[in-house]
């Protein structure tokens, strides 16, 4: 038992258990129809740098046994989170928390930016990550081929047949990722479209959360409605400092 469990009675803390299911996303295999593939940073080239990446940045934030509310996004692009491992954190962004390089993959978007600056806004990384935890509904990224055979992200609401061959992988995720030690009383979904009406027919059904709180796609904010930041920042603040 290392000092930090012994200093929590022996129970496992928010970031071990993060960690653990990471784990068994490194080992889960989900079967998708035809011209698509799952985007896995558990198990692919990259895996030991995204293990070390992951422990040092839970450990960081979340070595403790405080319970956070859910931030849920649709799921990781392909070059950005499904590679980091870490939702919503790109390589230059994690370098800054961990100071770990991840030298070949410096994307740094956009959205990921607006996002940095909510947390900002909020009061910074520690007491952002005090109270919530991000994560996806499909916690797994997802490619395609295009028409043009490029491959592309791909979100799992875009084709019903995928949506249909991972419904059950979805419904488990979220359950884990409640386990973790999740306030049940609210949820913030990133994505006030078909993610946010996904997640809501899943919540009719199995009663996760007692309320789900749509929020705009960052990327959706910053590619077309840039000059309206300030307004969008201000409604996430607004959102997440609610008591519901």
């Amino acid at each position: 038992m290392n000092r930090r469990n012994m200093l929590c009675g022996g129970k496992e803390t928010f970031s071990e258990k993060v960690l653990k299911f990471n784990e068994k996303l490194a080992h889960k295999e989900v079967k998708l129809p035809e011209g698509f593939r799952v985007v896995n940073p558990y198990s692919g080239n990259q895996k030991e740098l995204v293990r070390e990446v992951a422990t040092a940045f839970y450990q960081k934030y979340y070595n403790d046994l405080r319970s956070r509310r859910l931030i849920l996004g649709s799921s990781p692009a392909r070059r950005g989170s499904a590679i980091t491992g870490i939702p919503f954190a790109d390589a230059q962004h994690l370098q800054r928390e961990t100071g770990i390089l991840m030298d070949k993959f410096c994307i740094n978007r956009p959205a990921g930016d607006f996002l940095y600056d909510v947390i900002s806004k909020y009061g910074g990384c520690e007491r952002f990550y005090a109270d919530f935890f991000m994560s996806f509904v499909c916690p797994l990224g997802i490619a395609k081929a295009n028409a043009k055979g490029k491959e592309v992200n791909c979100n799992y609401y875009e084709n019903k047949n995928l949506q249909e061959a991972l419904y059950s992988f979805m419904v488990s995720s979220m359950r884990s990722q409640i386990d973790l030690g999740v306030d049940r009383s609210v949820c913030y979904c990133i994505g006030s479209g078909e993610n946010y009406k996904f997640l809501s027919e899943v919540n009719e059904r199995y009663q996760f959360f007692n309320t789900i709180v749509p929020l705009e796609h960052p990327r959706f904010i910053m590619q077309y409605n840039s000059k309206n930041k300030e307004f969008f920042i201000t409604k996430y603040i607004n959102a997440l400092s609610s008591n519901l």
